[in-house]
């Protein structure tokens, strides 16, 4: 199947379909910016719309009272909602019911199912024209013979797309009486809004026949019914991003796009085999039919009085008929599977003696339920089980079958008035319970688009609702009340259907529910779920799991497939406790992600499919399995079923309880879950989460603000006094023992601000700041990582801390080992980690070798503490480790790559051996070994051009004055200026450094860096470093000087921003690059720290003003030179030279009249304000406008407010 070719034509059909439907609702006055009154000339059946033509557009006689129709239900759906909103809704709804009914009568061609026999919207030859156009008359359709006359006649003047168009309808209408709930009568608006081509290559039509291989529809050739329903997931894919996209609440229009994702055919093979398929091999279980499935797991070997709890219940299934066993998807969607579970019955009837023609019968009238919130793919669904029983019995369309498939009413408009007639000829106590019951499900269906298919309805005697509305008696009583109540008795059988279907209970509940955070959903919907569905409020899968069960006869069977959150998180821990553990699951196929690659689904979160028996059945022994992407295919099918891997397992459910939060933690051994029984995490260490602004306003990189305001000593709260930043614990990068001290937290006068500006916040008992203990990220891309906190920092949100004096090295030393790792998928395997994780991990203290670890621990630390002060993002950097005393770069890299592999090998060393010690104490040998991959050791490898790379920016920081070559650490940062400190080299005297394209000027960054160089290494070796540092970085140039001034003409902002970046803060420069463009005409550094409101006038004075007469001077050189040259290739260099310099003059003119005003606006920032607020404010001048004069400005200032 091309999945591809699929998805880019339903995406591109919709569009067009709504495109279409639009153009002729805005023919007919319809537009969504209101309803127009027809024309003055109007006159009795006829009516005339202004389009904007010299001839007005007309309808008349039925296509007037379509009008009506289409206009009366916008006006309906406004009620809910605006006009403009209605209008979308009718027009998506009219595209869809069209798109509908071509994938329909389009795969009920290619498999011949039409009564006809003949084409519809291609050829059998391959010629453009359809066979019906091509003979009309050959398909029995019901023809007048004016209608004979006008398509004989529309063909003789070749007008195929009107004939088509007649006949497309004919055929609608035709196959309504064999499928009534997708073919409805045209007669009405949609018919209205019909416009379609054959012959046009761009229609949806020609698409359609000719963008998705005829084989995809086929199910001779390789095609199944379950294109329909990639079909209806493609369709909605730019619904579902839109939905997704906005601000605010789910709608229920919306909940079925942003819930909908297609059930991959091998899960519901999975789920239907081992649901559906088990309940009838286990009763007959001579059958022979599971050695067909592919996916069904067999049952693991179980304790003899497992083994006889097993027997009494399969005396039940014994006694099952093919006809007994009902089986409902109330999530059916396109209903895939009730597609697939219609084969297995099949199978199931025919080992029973049935014939395929009775079985089909029977299966619709028996056997499958469905139900959906969306109308769409309830239509779908309804054709794809008839195209199903088609398949197994030819004469299965004959006008007399249909299915159980339902999509969800609202009883809402049901007029409640008309319940009076209705009864007629019954006794009062009959008629009056009647009248009860139906207004019970009336008032449990007020809103049933709401809530769907979690709805419980009560079992009301269904018989006696359906003959209260058949006898129905208005004689004698005509009146305005009675007018309609033929539409009413119609709408109440529907809902009676509905209603029964809820009410029922079935053997098997298969489904793939909606997957979606209550939080995000209307109110209406969280107070119901709040009310009905406590346990499972979280997402609405974990209700529909909830209602499984109640969908569900003791003994039978619920199926699903849904996120694997439930298995794991706290939030979830009653519904495993109370709804799930009670029962007794038989297998599940567990689906993770990993945080890369794809999954099962084609998403990017776990999902676990399950099949649970409705009842408790003691230490029963569960099967399952674990398939991750690389053991799957391009499509997501595992190579092999079941998986067998290190996760292949069988389970008792008991186990899991012994573990705190009861995870269903399916691959620990009961061996390793009876280590839960010993002393805890939480005994030793009091772990919390953290400071929570927010706002990200109150939150900085501690290279943004000056350090005069920053303290990173504190002791104890006392110790804060006036200082406004403090080191805050936030996550970061994966890093173990030591680092990611990047972040500091405004907590000035107690968090003043915070309190101030901001409703959502928490800060924390101030007896807890500053203390030592074990920090996290709370969230990770891969695998958690432990730090030991450093003196006089805070913790956040996204690094909580856990508080420990006694035994902290130990503890950190097990938390960085694969044990802990090990304990920690098994209680929350996601990307996610909360502090009862951390606590609830359990913890031997071996007093043997106690001493031993916290040494390792201690050497650990030490090690990762080296590698980071290496890096100028620490507080504690010296000096950058290329700086040695030596006169080569090339002498100082072997050094420092000798220095940087001594630490990777020896923390490497370290991690092994605690890992091993912590295995022999946890006794698991049998399941993980000590050896560490390189990818996980966290310190760095010397790296030749990141390294070059890092000594530039220290050059630079030394240019600016940030660093000196006579002092270690930070020489500025903000505050008085102490020139004592530069002796050596003396840094750049107005902070503005250009870079320049060529060497115009002595003091550019070339020159500079040049004089740097000779400071560090020598003037002798000045040459020979040039030529090491150009290889290294690898730009072009024909020279060392000319490699090294493209860099940081095209490259060292980007790499500047990198380096001063965290994740999820995104860039904070400290060194902002004036740039006026593409043409590199003016660009120039200069350090935040150091800024002036002068720095700007500065600039364009001695520096914009001076390049732009550098290029009036070099274009009249080049003039003179094409003037006078007598050599042409000289005069072709100098026409070039002089194009590019007079590009860089008109740039540098145009950057000067927006640097003009800014100069003159004389910008005061506040370091404090971070640097996203002031790379906006210092763009701004004082009139308010923003004239863009820095590099990036879109991704690194604060987003504008609105």
């Amino acid at each position: 199947m091309n999945k591809t070719a699929i998805k880019n034509f339903a995406i591109w059909a919709r569009n067009k379909l709504i495109a279409d439907v639009s153009y002729d609702a805005r023919l007919i006055g319809i537009t969504e910016n209101g309803i127009a009154k027809p024309l003055p000339q109007s006159f009795g059946g006829t009516q005339f719309f202004d389009i904007g033509t010299a001839e007005p557009y007309s309808i008349s006689g039925e296509a007037v009272r379509q009008r009506d129709k289409l206009i009366e239900v916008i006006q309906q759906k406004e009620k809910d909602t605006d006009y403009k909103t209605a209008y979308q809704y009718v027009i998506e709804e009219v595209a869809y019911t069209w798109f509908n009914r071509l994938i329909a009568i389009r795969f009920m061609e290619v498999n011949d199912y039409l009564p006809s026999h003949i084409r519809v919207l291609s050829s059998e030859s391959g010629k453009l024209e359809p066979d019906l156009v091509t003979t009309p008359f050959d398909a029995e359709l019901p023809f007048t013979a004016e209608e004979e006359a006008q398509i004989f006649q529309l063909k003789q003047d070749n007008k195929l797309d009107e004939v088509f168009r007649i006949l497309f309808l004919k055929q609608c209408n035709a196959l309504n009486e064999i499928l009534p709930a997708l073919f409805e009568k045209t007669k009405n608006y949609t018919e209205l809004l019909l416009s379609l081509s054959v012959i046009d290559q761009d229609g949806v039509v020609y698409h359609l026949i000719h963008d998705i291989p005829e084989d995809d529809f086929n199910i001779e050739r390789g095609g199944q019914v379950e294109i329909i329903g990639w079909l209806y997931q493609y369709y909605n894919t730019e619904p579902k991003a839109a939905a997704f996209a906005k601000n605010g609440k789910i709608t229920k229009e919306e909940i079925p796009a942003v819930t909908q994702l297609f059930t991959p055919d091998w899960i519901v093979r999975y789920m239907v085999e081992n649901s559906l398929g088990r309940l009838w091999v286990e009763g007959h279980p001579d059958c022979g039919l599971k050695e067909n499935w592919k996916y069904y797991l067999e049952e693991a070997q179980q304790e003899p009085e497992v083994q006889a709890k097993l027997a009494e219940i399969r005396k039940e299934y014994a006694a099952l008929n093919p006809e007994d066993i009902k089986l409902i998807d109330p999530c059916m969607g396109s209903g895939h599977i009730l597609v697939y579970a219609f084969d297995v019955l099949m199978q199931i009837y025919e080992s029973a003696g049935y014939s395929q023609r009775d079985a089909a019968k029977s299966i619709l009238e028996h056997n499958i339920y469905g139900l959906d919130i969306d109308d769409r793919a309830y239509q779908l669904a309804y054709f794809a089980v008839m195209m199903k029983a088609r398949q197994y019995n030819r004469r299965i369309l004959n006008g007399e079958n249909t299915c159980h498939v339902y999509a969800i009413q609202e009883s809402n408009g049901i007029n409640r008035a008309h319940l009076k007639y209705f009864g007629a000829g019954m006794d009062d106590i009959e008629k009056n319970a009647a009248k009860m019951q139906l207004e019970g499900l009336l008032d449990t269906l007020t809103d049933a688009k709401e809530y769907g298919s979690i709805l419980n309805v009560e079992s009301y005697n269904w018989d006696l609702l359906r003959r209260f509305v058949a006898a129905e008696d208005t004689a004698g009583q005509i009146s305005m009340d009675s007018v309609g109540v033929e539409d009413t008795a119609e709408q109440l059988n529907r809902l009676i259907d509905i209603g029964e279907t809820m009410a029922r209970k079935y053997w098997v509940t298969c489904t793939n529910p909606p997957y979606r955070a209550l939080s995000d959903c209307s109110y209406k919907l969280n107070e119901f779920v709040k009310k009905c569905y406590e346990l499972g409020k979280a997402d609405l899968f974990a209700c529909f799991i909830e209602k499984g069960f109640k969908y569900t006869v003791p003994h039978g069977y619920v199926s699903m497939i849904t996120m694997e959150s439930w298995m794991f998180i706290s939030s979830f821990e009653q519904l495993r406790d109370k709804i799930i553990y009670p029962h007794t699951i038989v297998n599940m196929v567990h689906m993770p992600y990993l945080g890369k690659g794809g999954t099962s689904l084609g998403i990017n979160f776990g999902t676990a499919a399950f099949v649970v028996v409705n009842c408790k059945i003691p230490k029963y022994i569960a099967q399952y399995e674990y398939t991750v992407y690389y053991e799957c295919d391009e499509n997501g099918v595992p190579f092999i079923f079941p998986t067998i891997n290190e996760r292949w397992k069988t389970a008792q459910q008991e186990n899991f309880n012994k573990i705190p939060g009861s995870p269903t933690a399916y691959w620990v051994s009961s061996k390793i879950c009876d280590v839960y029984n010993n002393s805890l995490v939480k005994k030793y260490m009091d772990c919390k989460s953290g400071i929570m602004t927010g706002s990200d306003s109150y939150i900085r990189i501690w290279t943004e603000v000056a350090t005069t305001n920053l303290k990173l000593d504190c002791k104890s709260a006392e110790d804060m006094g006036e200082y406004r930043w403090f080191p805050l614990n936030s996550g970061g990068d994966f890093r173990y023992y030591y680092g990611n001290n990047s972040k500091v937290v405004n907590l000035w006068h107690d968090g003043a601000d915070i309190i101030a500006n901001v409703k959502n916040f928490r800060l924390r008992d101030k007896s807890y700041y500053f203390k030592k203990g074990i920090t996290w990220g709370r969230i990770t891309s891969s695998k958690i990582a432990f730090r030991e906190v450093i003196d006089g920092s805070l913790f956040g949100d996204a690094g909580p801390i856990g508080f420990i004096e006694k035994h902290r090295r130990y503890l950190l030393g097990f938390l960085c080992t694969k044990v802990a790792l090990y304990f920690l998928e098994a209680t929350n395997p996601t990307l996610n980690y909360q502090v009862r994780d951390i606590e609830n991990l359990p913890l031997l203290i071996d007093d043997k070798i106690h001493d031993s670890v916290e040494r390792i621990v201690g050497n650990a630390i030490f090690v990762e503490k080296q590698d980071w002060d290496s890096m100028e993002g620490s507080w504690d950097f010296k000096k950058h480790p290329l700086l040695r005393n030596v006169s080569t770069i090339s002498e100082a890299f072997t050094q420092w790559q000798s220095e940087c592999d001594d630490r990777f090998n020896q923390l490497k060393a370290n991690e092994e051996e605690l890992n091993s010690i912590f295995i022999d104490i946890y006794g698991l040998k049998d399941e993980l070994t000590p050896e560490v991959e390189d990818k996980d050791v966290t310190v760095r490898k010397a790296d030749l051009q990141r390294d070059i790379k890092s000594l530039l920016s220290y050059a630079v920081g030394c240019m600016f004055g940030r660093y000196s070559l006579d002092v270690e650490g930070l020489a500025y940062a903000g505050g008085e200026w102490d020139g004592s400190k530069y002796q050596s080299y003396i840094p750049d005297a107005d902070n503005v450094i250009p870079i320049t394209d060529e060497e115009y000027l002595d003091d550019d960054i070339v020159s500079r860096l040049c004089a740097w160089l000779k400071a560090v290494y020598g003037a002798d070796t000045l040459e020979a470093n040039l030529d090491y540092i150009a290889k290294a970085l690898g730009n072009k140039g024909s020279t060392s000087r000319e490699i090294i001034r493209n860099y940081f003409l095209n490259d060292f902002f980007k790499d500047h921003c990198q380096t001063y970046s965290v994740t999820g803060s995104g860039k904070r420069p400290i060194y902002w690059l004036f740039d006026s463009g593409k043409q590199n005409g003016f660009k120039a550094l200069v350090y935040l720290h150091r800024y002036t409101p002068d720095t700007i006038g500065n600039l364009r004075i001695d520096y914009l003003h001076k390049m732009q007469r550098v290029y009036e001077s070099e274009i009249n050189r080049m003039q003179d030179m094409m003037d006078h040259s007598e050599n042409a290739r000289e005069v072709a260099a100098a026409s070039k030279r002089k194009d590019k310099l007079a590009k860089q003059l008109k740039e540098c003119r145009e950057y000067d009249e927006k640097i003009s005003h800014l100069a003159l606006s004389r910008i005061e920032l506040d370091l404090d304000d971070g640097v996203k607020v002031n790379y906006r404010k210092l763009q701004t001048a004082q009139d308010g406008k923003f004239y863009e004069v820095l590099a990036d400005s879109k991704n690194i200032m604060v987003k504008e407010k609105k």
